[in-house]
């Protein structure tokens, strides 16, 4: 089921893709648009798997599928998002704590490492494409917490997008929605469906593939996901410090009463 060389081709075709992105990156002096190539390295890797497959059971063709959806409907959503804009923060300041130099040190920092990280958290891919064994209940629970993550993230995405599309609402938070019960509604959905990936592996017999779900949640919980993304959002937005307080950072729960100590 785990096959070093399927694994290993999947490495050197994203790893081909991340430094054709990077070249680009050079002529543009921007990197951001790896934002929008993240969930792509994975439809590739599904697909590099399916090809040197020997054989495709049903479960195959179904991750095939979801990770596609996914994949493309999160790519073109922040694609879009970032269409016309500058540099992300993020990335500035990347940039600015690597010169001189970071032109040819974001091909590792940036476009490598997320090459990498893709492909290491793609395992439970690899395992549900290469496995043979029959469908069973695990991959109808995993279909429909595939389904919950799905609808946390387009759905969440897609009220965050709107809120920032009304004047009105600048400098506001948005505690409305999905986004009254889980401060990131979208993290949430990912990693809800990372492990319904896993339990597609698991299904299969790719227990081992648990790696991927476990690093994924890392990254979505301490890395560049809700400890990123909150590190320093109260001293932009003030009006943060309240929501923090009533709402919960990742798993959607009834929004806490104010504690009155302010």
């Amino acid at each position: 089921m785990f096959d070093l060389n399927i694994y290993a081709v999947g490495l050197a075709v994203v790893l081909s893709i991340a430094v054709t992105a990077w070249l680009s990156s050079i002529q543009k002096q921007d990197v951001s648009f790896v934002d929008s190539l993240w969930s792509l390295f994975f439809l590739v890797l599904a697909l590099v798997y399916s090809l040197w497959a020997p054989a495709l059971e049903t479960r195959a063709y179904i991750l095939l599928f979801a990770v596609a959806v996914w994949a493309l409907r999160l790519s073109v959503f922040i694609a879009l998002r970032n269409r016309g804009r500058p540099e992300d923060r993020r990335y500035q300041a990347i940039r600015a704590e690597n010169e001189p130099g970071f032109w040819y040190k974001s091909l590792y920092l940036v476009f490598g490492l997320q090459a990498v990280l893709a492909w290491i958290i793609s395992l439970p891919l690899l395992g549900g494409i290469l496995g043979a064994a029959p469908l069973g209940w695990l991959d109808y629970a995993a279909m429909l917490l595939w389904l919950i993550g799905f609808g946390f993230e387009a759905i969440g995405d897609r009220q965050l997008a709107a809120f920032k599309a009304d004047p009105a609402n600048k400098g506001q938070v948005l505690d409305r929605g999905l986004w009254r019960y889980t401060r990131h509604p979208n993290y949430f959905g990912e990693a809800c469906i990372w492990w319904g990936y896993y339990l597609f592996a698991l299904s299969a017999g790719a227990w081992w593939s648990i790696v991927g779900p476990i690093l994924m949640t890392i990254l979505l919980l301490r890395v560049s996901g809700v400890s990123l993304l909150e590190k320093d959002i109260t001293e932009r937005r003030p009006a943060y410090r309240d929501y923090i307080q009533r709402t919960n950072a990742f798993f959607p729960g009834p929004p806490r009463a104010p504690s009155g100590n302010d």
